[in-house]
């Protein structure tokens, strides 16, 4: 079998994430993440309460994070994340590393989390107790992507979280309904919302 060569004219991913905006940043986003071919799997009681605990767990990972809305739908989840300044950076503990190595880039300061790693430290807990609970190791629960949207100002805010707290009445509706076809462009649904 012949692998193909990357070519990146052909081999690329659209990025939903603003070019050159720092995801570190102090401020409010709202996130949408879809469970694994928008299978309505988050319907399971015990798998929405799964994805709750995980939710409410995050600010004892990520110190400089306050929770908002949050909302679990048959197949994908909203929120409001809000990420607070931090001081010079995070400095991790010395690995064992001799001394006499350099050790810059495993206990220097860092910078602070961003909302990347907020969604990866979510969705990475809660795939391994959903697997666990479904017994089925390794099955992906989350598809690879998630839509944010930075919050600039209350009026956003305030619409951004009557959206999230309406949006299991308007299930019928909804874009991630999989009875709706899945609208590819999420971007421009919710940028038309917001």
């Amino acid at each position: 079998m012949k692998l193909k060569k990357y070519n990146p004219e052909i081999h690329h991913r659209y990025s939903l994430r603003l070019k050159g905006y720092d995801y570190s940043r102090n401020g409010a986003y709202f996130i949408t993440v879809c469970s694994y071919k928008k299978e309505c799997i988050f319907e399971d009681d015990k798998i929405r309460q799964i994805l709750a605990d995980a939710w409410d767990s995050l600010p004892l990972l990520f110190q400089n994070v306050e929770l908002y809305e949050f909302i679990v739908m048959p197949n994908h989840v909203h929120a409001i994340v809000w990420i607070e300044p931090v001081g010079a950076g995070l400095a991790l503990p010395n690995r064992g590393l001799p001394s006499n190595k350099s050790n810059t880039d495993r206990c220097g300061p860092r910078p602070a989390p961003s909302l990347g790693d907020i969604v990866c430290a979510f969705k990475s807990k809660t795939a391994v107790y959903i697997n666990r609970y479904r017994n089925t190791s390794g099955v992906p629960v989350w598809q690879r992507n998630y839509y944010d949207h930075i919050i600039r100002d209350e009026k956003s805010l305030s619409r951004i979280q009557e959206y999230i707290v309406n949006n299991p009445l308007k299930w019928e509706e909804d874009i991630e309904n999989p009875l709706n076809g899945g609208n590819k462009r999420i971007k421009d649904y919710y940028d038309r919302i917001f």
